[in-house]
This record gives structure tokens, C-alpha cells and sequence, in this order.
């Protein structure tokens, strides 16, 4: 418990998930899901949170800020045919204590719990003026700190000098 009412329980925060399907664009030459459309769900996710949150892209335009990945790893345990459905979710496996620095967990779910893939992006902050790296405003950092964290999470250093 840390600073709330003696006797007080935090809550934990929700998983967010969206249930989406692997269509014809989706699919390789083996006729399950490609590496990249795994990328391309992981990224649509993670702007329908922040979107959900405040800061869909035109907000993100305006305030002249966007999230830059720098790295992406992806993990496969289970195929995903055509049509089929199923859950993406998001969570955070780092944040920097200002929120400059960022590794984003989506996990790809078969609609019976199966983990199919498993996608971790490092990203940050960048200025879109200055094109640098920057701190995200407060209430994006809220957000942030919003999403439930992996287990092994780990604050991350800083990205601002």
C-alpha cells in the first residue's frame, strides 16, 4: 500500500484488451498470421488505448509529441488462421519514473486463453518539432501508469540528459 487511507486497498489496474481477427492481409505464404501483422495489431492496439485515454491522433498532433518503438521482439507459441479471433492485450513491462521511456507487452490470445504470440516494443516520446526524445505530458503519464504491469517490470532510465 503506498500514501492511500489506512486500511484502504488499491485496485489493480484493468487489463486492456481489444478482440480483433486475422484477416486476408494478415496471412503468409504458410496461411497463418505474419510476423508484421503481429507489429501492425501490437501498434493499433496501443493507439486505441491511448486514444480510449485522452489522446487519439489528433491530440497526439497537436500537442506535437508522438510514440517512436525502437525495438520490437516477438515471441511465437500458437498459429493464427484466417478469420480467426482473438484477444490483444496491453500492459507495460518498464516505464522511466517521467515516462520518457517505455516497453509495451502485448500478448496475442486465442479466445480460449491459448497465448499465441507474445510482443515487447521499447519506444519513447519524441518532439515531433525538435525530433528528439521528451517527457510526455502529465495526464499521458497517468495513463500510462494506468495499464497493469508484467511480472519482471522494470523502471527504465531516463531518455532526457
Amino acid at each position: 500500500m503506498s500514501g492511500g487511507l489506512p486500511g484502504a486497498v488499491e485496485e489493480e489496474p484493468t487489463v486492456y484488451e481489444k478482440t480483433l481477427f486475422a484477416g486476408w492481409g494478415d496471412m503468409d505464404f504458410n496461411a497463418h498470421m505474419r510476423n508484421t501483422a503481429f507489429l501492425d495489431k501490437s501498434g493499433d492496439v496501443r493507439m486505441m488505448f491511448f486514444s480510449d485515454r485522452g489522446f487519439p491522433a489528433a491530440e497526439f498532433a497537436r500537442l506535437g509529441i508522438g510514440p517512436v518503438v525502437m525495438k520490437d521482439e516477438i515471441e511465437y507459441s500458437r498459429e493464427l488462421g484466417l478469420l480467426e479471433e482473438f484477444r490483444v492485450t496491453l500492459a507495460t513491462a518498464g516505464l522511466a519514473d517521467d515516462g520518457s521511456r517505455f516497453l509495451f507487452r502485448n500478448e496475442f490470445l486465442r479466445l480460449d486463453g491459448t497465448l499465441c504470440a507474445r510482443v515487447t516494443s521499447a519506444g519513447g516520446w519524441l518532439d515531433l518539432g525538435r525530433r528528439k526524445l521528451t517527457v510526455p505530458p502529465a495526464a499521458l503519464l497517468e495513463a500510462l501508469r494506468s495499464l497493469p504491469r508484467t511480472d519482471g517490470f522494470e523502471v527504465l532510465p531516463s531518455s532526457i540528459r
